[in-house]
Order: C-alpha cells, then sequence, then structure tokens
C-alpha cells in the first residue's frame, strides 16, 4: 500500500554552493530594486499632485482603498507595472493612472478599480483603457463583486485615437459592465471627483451609484456646453451631488465625502448574498515543508543553469506533497496533483534540469518534446474531468527541432497539447519563472490562451526567442539589406552593431515591458507568491460552474 510520504518531495538542493550563493546575491539586488520601482509607482503623479488631490478634501487612490478594505488585510494589486516607462513624452503614467486588484470587503473577495486622479487628474491612456478591460476581464471570467472608484476627466485627449475606437478600448468598459451585471456580477461604483464625458456612462451602467459632494457626473462639462450651446451653467447646477440625488435621480446615495462613502460602500458589500457553491473542492490547509526564502537561492538568473523544478513546487504546495504524473515519461514536462492553500491544483512545470538515460541522447531543461507534449496533453484533459484548476509554471525554451523531432511527431503532439490548453474549461492560472519563448508560450498557456490569471517573476524573459539567438538573426538580415545597398560593414562594425540590437532585443524581453504592456497581470517576487496563488485560487473558486469540455478534433 502507497504511503502518504512517498508523495513527499524531498529536497535535494546544495544550499551551500557556488550557485546558491550567487543566486541569493542576485536576488537581494533584484528584490531591493523591485520594492525601489514599486515605491516610485506607488507615488502617481508625485507630491505635489497628492497635495492638490487632499486640498480638494479627497484621498488619494491608494488611501480609498486602504480605507475601503478590511483592517489588516492586503490588497492584492494587479498591473502595477502598466504603462511603465511609457508615454515619457508626456510625463509619464504611472500604474497607467488607475489602481487595480484583489481585495477583501467584508469578508468577502472583491475586484477593485480606482482611478489614480495625480496622474493627469486621472485621465484614460491607451493602456488605462487596457487595465481596465483587465480588470473587469477578470472579475467577469471568475464571478467577483467590483467596486469601482471614480476621479477621471476622461479620455487623454491628445492620444484618444488610441483609446476611443477599438475593440479593447475605451468603448469596452461600458461593454463589460452591461455583460458583467447580465451575468448577476454585483457592481458598485463611488463618484468621487470628476466623471465626464463618455466616462460618465461607467457608473450609471452598474447596480449601485454612489457620489460625494464636490464630485461632478456630466456628459459635457460647464466649458463645453457653454461652447457648444452658449448656455453659462455651473458645474455643481450640471452635475452635482445636490442635482442628481434631487433632480435627476441617476445617483443612488448622496455621501459628504471620502470616508463615508468607502463605509457605505462596505455596508453594501455586507449585505450582498453568498456567492453560488463551486465545483473546486477545498480542504484543511498545510504548510508546505520548506521555507518559501529557499527559492532566492534556488532560483537561478541564469539561463543555461540547469536546477529541478520539484524544489521550486515544494516550497509552493502544500506540505510538500506532489502526487507526480507519468513521473518516468516525458520528463522535460514534470506534471502531477497538488494543493495550494486548501485548493486542488494541477501543475504543468517545465523541467530545467537535464535529462540523462543510459543508451539515449540527452534531452535539454526546458525544451517540449514529443512524449512530454502528449503527457501534458493527456494531464489537462485529466484536470478538466475531474475539475481540477490547473498551474503553469513556465521556463521554456520552445519545441524540440531536428531530424528525429519531426519524424516522431514534434508538430501533432505540440498541436494536441495546445488544443487542449485552448480548450480547457477550468481555471487557469500561469506563472512564468524563467524563459517563457516562442510556441512554448502558447503551449503553457501565455496571455494569448486566456488564463484566469497570468504572473511573472523577475527571473522571466518573454518574447519569440532568446536575446543572442535573435540578435544573431536580426543581426545577419541587417547585414544582407545593407550588403544590398552597396555597404560592405568591417568585422568591428558587426560587432557594435550585434551589441546594439542585442541590448534592444534583451530590454523588451525584460519583465517590465511585458508588465508594462499587461502580458502578466503582475511582477511577483518568489517570497510572495504562494499566498498570491492562494488568493488567485479563492478568486477563481467563485465561478459556479465550468462549460462541458470537449476538444474537437484532437490529433492522436
Amino acid at each position: 500500500m502507497k504511503n502518504e510520504s512517498d508523495d513527499i518531495l524531498k529536497s535535494q538542493f546544495d544550499f551551500a554552493s557556488q550557485v546558491s550563493q550567487a543566486n541569493r546575491e542576485y536576488w537581494q539586488k533584484e528584490k531591493a530594486r523591485i520594492q525601489e520601482e514599486r515605491k516610485a509607482i506607488h507615488l502617481g503623479g508625485g507630491p505635489k499632485n497628492i497635495e492638490r488631490q487632499h486640498a480638494k478634501n479627497r484621498l488619494t487612490a491608494r488611501e480609498r482603498i486602504k480605507h475601503l478594505i478590511d483592517p489588516g488585510t492586503v490588497f492584492y494589486e494587479l498591473g502595477t507595472y502598466a504603462a511603465y516607462k511609457m508615454y515619457e513624452e508626456w510625463g509619464g503614467a504611472p500604474a497607467a493612472g488607475t489602481i487595480c486588484g484583489l481585495g477583501y470587503i467584508e469578508g468577502r473577495l472583491c475586484m477593485i478599480i480606482a482611478n489614480d486622479a495625480t496622474v493627469k487628474a486621472g485621465s484614460f491612456f491607451p493602456m488605462t483603457a487596457k487595465k481596465v478591460i483587465r480588470a473587469q476581464t477578470i472579475a467577469f471570467k471568475n464571478h467577483l463583486p467590483t467596486i469601482y472608484l471614480v476621479d477621471s476627466a476622461g479620455i487623454f485627449l491628445p492620444l484618444q485615437e488610441d483609446v476611443f475606437p477599438d475593440q479593447d478600448d475605451f468603448g469596452r468598459v461600458f461593454y463589460l459592465n452591461a455583460r458583467m451585471s447580465a451575468k448577476g456580477i454585483p457592481q458598485i461604483t463611488a463618484i468621487m471627483g470628476m466623471c465626464v464625458a463618455g466616462g460618465a456612462y461607467l457608473p450609471v451602467m452598474t447596480d449601485t451609484v454612489l457620489m460625494t459632494e464636490g464630485s461632478g457626473l456630466f456628459l459635457g462639462g460647464p466649458a463645453l456646453v457653454r461652447a457648444a450651446i452658449g448656455q453659462v451653467v455651473s458645474a455643481e447646477e450640471l452635475g452635482g451631488a445636490t442635482m442628481h440625488a434631487e433632480i435627476s435621480g441617476t445617483i443612488d446615495f448622496k455621501e459628504p465625502n471620502d470616508p463615508a462613502a468607502l463605509k457605505h460602500i462596505r455596508k453594501l458589500v455586507k449585505q450582498m448574498g453568498h456567492a453560488k457553491q463551486s465545483p473546486i473542492r477545498r480542504i484543511e490547509t498545510r504548510d508546505p515543508r520548506y521555507p518559501i526564502g529557499d527559492l532566492y537561492k534556488i532560483m537561478t538568473f541564469n539561463p543555461t543553469q540547469e536546477y529541478d523544478v520539484r524544489e521550486i513546487i515544494a516550497r509552493l504546495v502544500d506540505n510538500s506533497e506532489f502526487v507526480e504524473y507519468k513521473k518516468d515519461y516525458g520528463q522535460t514536462l514534470v506534471c502531477g496533483y497538488a494543493h495550494i492553500g486548501g485548493y486542488p491544483v494541477g501543475i504543468i512545470a517545465n523541467q530545467k534540469r537535464h535529462i540523462r538515460k543510459k543508451g539515449k541522447p540527452p534531452q535539454f531543461g526546458g525544451v517540449i518534446y514529443t512524449e512530454s507534449a502528449g503527457k501534458a496533453a493527456r494531464f489537462i484533459m485529466d484536470c478538466n474531468q475531474n475539475t481540477i484548476p490547473l498551474l503553469f509554471i513556465h521556463d521554456v525554451n520552445g519545441f524540440m527541432v531536428g531530424l528525429e523531432a519531426e519524424q516522431n511527431g514534434i508538430i501533432k503532439a505540440g498541436a494536441k497539447m495546445v488544443n487542449a490548453v485552448s480548450n480547457s474549461v477550468v481555471p487557469k492560472i500561469s506563472l512564468i519563472i524563467g524563459g517563457s519563448y516562442g510556441a512554448g508560450n502558447y503551449a503553457m498557456c501565455g496571455k494569448a490562451y486566456d488564463p484566469n490569471f497570468i504572473y511573472s517573476w523577475p527571473t522571466s524573459k518573454y518574447a519569440v526567442m532568446g536575446g543572442a539567438q535573435a540578435a544573431n538573426t536580426l543581426l545577419d538580415l541587417r547585414v544582407r539589406q545593407m550588403e544590398r545597398s552597396g555597404k560592405k560593414l568591417s568585422d568591428a562594425e558587426k560587432e557594435e552593431l550585434f551589441k546594439t540590437i542585442k541590448e534592444t532585443y534583451e530590454e523588451q524581453t525584460d519583465p517590465r515591458y511585458a508588465a508594462a504592456r499587461l502580458w502578466v497581470d503582475e511582477l511577483i517576487l518568489p517570497e510572495e507568491t504562494r499566498q498570491r496563488l492562494i488568493v488567485t485560487l479563492e478568486a477563481v473558486s467563485n465561478i459556479p460552474e465550468f462549460e462541458t469540455f470537449n476538444p474537437g478534433v484532437i490529433q492522436t
């Protein structure tokens, strides 16, 4: 009879090694860098703009969220790095001028979306719209009550052509308001400043609307009204809280100030009924057997360094217990069952240790081979059959290439895995801890494959291929192009050009670049990962039912 202890992962990492020391030193610097970057982002538009907000007797977006969530609880921010180092010609837009994330209100996990009026008066940049839409999409998929704290001057006009017209632009916000309402997902809005032009539709398309005195809600402000129809009217007469409470009837509750409005939202959330029971079965949680701080010594910053991904898993899952699936087959992908915070998960993780078997050629860690792709596809289908959420842990170089791989049907096996990921109906969570390159990103449930949540560590890289490979390819193309125009480069010029191309490419593979463009939902530290996954699994457990899994025609 199999003993439970047979499935306890045994750590064999050498913490006295030079690799361990180098990893720890790297992470000390990287952690400090992340904390400094977050601190700067959290200042929003800066101290002077914060002072201006306080002078209006208003709290900042982050202060409002702190007052709104349950005392002593954590706000799990999403999109902190949105628009990072973007729009610098306009003075930048820290966090894309809006704060989004998960927080507990009266014990209920909610999505919170708050305009940051210290950043260009809360105007919508292109990435602001995308960030709000992503937060709404997460709430929509996971049936999360959503709270909007509105304080926005509307679209940032100099960039209106990139904000206004497309499917994933500003108008999608209102579409999702309507779809969430139809799905029975509670939405509450507090207007706590300006809410003008097209943005005025957002609060009115939610279930409940609060408004503080001194705020404004109108399609056209006083200046626009005067220019358009010659009517002279004050902001309070046109769209103040008293007018909307007593005359238009647009709002449900008028509040004197921010603290009163936030207190009222908490009362409204307290009145909400229980969420429908999830088909995901939670059991009692148990801590891992190894400290999560070990990850800073285990996880390498060197993409060529081998490591056993089970050492990572052992520090994330309950009791470090991992029931491995087809352990001796397709070993460059590690698949298995575990619990995190009591929630069941099916884990698909890239193995970065090379696989060496007597009499067989080695298999390279981080590469998906025919056998591993087939194993993962079958495992994903099994998790769908048993209503088990999926956790993909990325450190993938891509699929194997070459004569043997093609003859073994790597394309067919890869298509099978991509099909299983695409048609999966259980929640999917992606965690990128290293490389996530090319088709490997697709097979491991990259952003295009609709994960419920996607996170990355600072060690992650996000691109079609690695920096050196890409730089060599791009250099070759550039040299040929220049030679066709009659210019022949010296070896020194080629070397300088290679260096320039590689630096540019590697900047674009940095996880901050990906997080700025919302290719990942949040850039997190290893020590934050287990708790973040627990809250994420709680979020996906709000889904009351899943569709029937149907992979269609699948390659065999």
